[in-house]
């Protein structure tokens, strides 16, 4: 399968070659139930997308048994696991959102970004999270620029 191929992968199927990719690097060995787990979805859905992936040469599966990864399967889960990773870094570091929301917000958006956008929020990160040369944290300053800008929380009335 060439890699223009990989990139041109639905938003589910991208989101099981990153479940795969993340289960394999946490415990080694990954098996269907596993996948369902992780993206709580049912055991002839995780079924029909190792068929697809299989298809596709990006997944070694047989019903079963455990599933890997191939080699351009791997290269397209860790671009793919790359784009979260840099997604979730933003909204968490530069945009001070909760880890969470930051989570679910990164999964939605992962599979619209192309790889130029991604590069650029990454260098961004870079240079918000570091000190500039006269001192300034500038991702400290927008976290305060934004607790000023947000309403603040309603006092609750006493129980009488």
């Amino acid at each position: 399968m060439t890699e223009s191929n990989a990139a041109n992968l639905s938003a589910s199927l991208e989101d099981y070659l990153e479940a795969i990719f993340n289960i394999s690097a946490e415990s080694g060995s990954v098996r269907s139930k596993d996948i369902a787990r992780s993206l709580g979805v049912s055991m002839p859905s995780v079924t029909g997308a190792l068929r697809l992936l299989k298809q596709k040469e990006l997944a070694n599966y047989r019903p079963y048994g455990c599933v890997s990864l191939t080699g351009s399967g791997r290269a397209a889960a860790a671009r793919i696991a790359r784009k979260h990773g840099v997604l979730k870094a933003f909204f968490v570091d530069v945009l001070g959102v909760d880890k969470d929301l930051a989570q679910k917000a990164a999964c939605k958006a992962e599979h619209s970004l192309g790889p130029e956008i991604i590069t650029r929020l990454l260098y961004f990160i870079e240079f918000v999270t570091t000190s500039g040369s006269d001192g300034r944290d500038l991702a400290g300053r927008f976290e305060l620029f934004c607790k000023n800008k947000l309403p603040a929380p309603k006092a609750r009335k006493r129980d009488r």
